[in-house]
C-alpha cells in the first residue's frame, strides 16, 4: 500500500478507509485487522497476514534475557486491537488508541507497503517537516 489520505473520524471515532485502499483490502477477502501504538506518535494497521509475520518476529526475540524486548513487547501488544471492516467501509479506533496518537477528527492515512499508518493531521505535518533533511539525505544514498 502506498499514498496518503486525509479524512476525518465520525462521532465515534470511526474511520471511513478511503475507496481505493478498500477496494484492495477487501478484494483479498480481509476484513478484519490489528490496531496498535506505533512509532513516532501513529498507530499501525495490520492486515491479519502482516499482524502474524509481526507476531513471528516477537517470538522469534530472547525476551527473557533483554529487559528492552519484554518492554517493547508489553507496550506494543497491550495497545493492540483487533478491528473490522463494517459494511459502510469503516473501522473504530479505540480511546485510547486516539489519545496515544493525538487524534481528535482530521488524520491522515499512510500507505507504508506492509501497513497503513494513521497519523494526526496536524503531528503528521509536523513530523513531515522534521524529517525533511532526512528523506534528502537518504534518497541521496539510494540513489533516487
Amino acid at each position: 500500500m502506498i499514498g496518503s489520505y486525509e479524512h476525518l473520524l465520525d462521532k465515534k471515532n470511526r474511520l471511513f478507509l478511503p475507496s481505493q485502499l478498500r477496494e484492495k483490502i477487501l478484494r483479498k477477502g480481509n476484513n478484519k485487522f490489528v490496531l496498535t501504538a506505533g512509532l513516532e506518535g501513529c498507530l499501525f494497521l495490520y492486515s491479519e497476514s502482516e499482524w502474524q509475520k509481526i507476531t513471528e518476529k516477537l517470538n522469534s526475540l530472547p525476551s527473557l534475557a533483554k529487559v528492552d524486548i519484554r518492554a517493547f513487547k508489553r507496550l506494543f501488544l497491550s495497545l493492540a486491537s483487533e478491528v473490522n471492516v463494517d459494511k459502510q467501509g469503516r473501522i473504530l479506533l479505540p480511546q485510547n488508541l486516539c489519545l496515544y496518537a493525538k487524534i481528535k477528527q482530521e488524520i491522515i492515512l499512510i500507505g507504508v507497503l506492509d501497513h497503513l499508518e494513521i497519523w494526526a493531521k496536524e503531528q503528521w505535518q509536523k513530523y513531515r517537516d522534521k524529517v525533511q533533511p532526512v528523506y534528502a539525505k537518504v534518497a541521496e544514498e539510494l540513489g533516487i
